[in-house]
């Protein structure tokens, strides 16, 4: 029930339903201050939505920073990567689709190559509400021995569906192996806070690497703060997504 509500809360937390919901009561408004009142409303989170400026600098503020490779320990035994980066059900099904966290899977994989991390540990299951033939840890797994990483070195937690499963998964499949303590946990800058916070709930210590970076450097110039652009809205709409859920997650307990 959990897992269906929250994608309600994604759609209903979108900026774009928002300005909809404000169109449509100025539409069916009677009276004409009221209908003045929803446009009014309509252009003013028109103008903050699609402002670059502001929506760069609220997910900057909210996107954990860069590690340096110095604070990493010269060895840890895993990278846990947290799945949450394929389209699932695009065809033709005969290959892996991915989005903008591609850079999780990057990260992780660089991490293992540069010799940072003994393995991997791919957490992941299926984000789709209806059932799904495969896993994306399985997913994900297939491209990283594509990218000459041995089988035996990648270890598959493919039944999460959310952070929190991701967490409590990971540390049932870690019961089995003790001999694993130095965690490193990738996933996307502005997921990390709720990631965190899940791993820690569940007793996992991990060493936090973001990546998957969304918000960009800071300009001065004009267009920056002045000219109008729709990846703000959509800059928003991620991070509504992230901080709604980070503070579900921090009422229930889970991080």
């Amino acid at each position: 029930m959990f897992f269906l509500l929250s994608k309600i809360l994604d759609a209903a937390l979108l900026p774009t339903v928002w300005l909809a919901a404000l169109l449509l009561g100025a539409l069916v408004a009677r009276q004409p201050h009221r209908q003045r009142q929803w446009l009014r409303a309509a252009a003013l989170l028109a103008l903050v939505g699609t402002n670059p400026g502001l929506a760069n600098e609220a997910l900057r503020a909210w996107e954990r920073p860069a590690v340096p490779l110095a604070a990493l320990p010269p060895r840890a035994d895993a990278a846990v990567l947290l799945g949450g980066i394929t389209d699932e059900g695009r065809l033709p099904a005969d290959r892996v689709y991915l989005h903008a966290g591609a850079d999780r899977l990057t990260n992780a994989l660089w991490l293992y190559r540069a010799g940072r991390v003994r393995r991997i540990i791919v957490s992941g299951g299926s984000g789709a509400v209806g059932p799904q033939a495969s896993s994306e840890a399985r997913h994900l797994a297939a491209l990283l021995r594509l990218a000459a990483v041995p089988t035996a070195d990648i270890w598959l937690e493919e039944r999460s569906r959310n952070t929190r499963e991701n967490a409590q998964f990971t540390k049932q499949l870690l019961a089995r192996h003790p001999d694993v303590d130095t965690l490193v946990l990738v996933t996307s800058a502005f997921h990390m806070r709720r990631a965190e916070g899940c791993f820690a709930k569940a007793g996992l210590p991990i060493i936090a690497f973001p990546a998957g970076f969304q918000a960009s450097s800071r300009a001065l110039t004009p267009d920056y703060w002045l000219l109008p652009t729709p990846g703000a809205l959509e800059q928003w709409s991620l991070l509504l997504h992230e901080v709604a859920g980070w503070a579900v997650y921090e009422a229930r307990g889970w991080c």
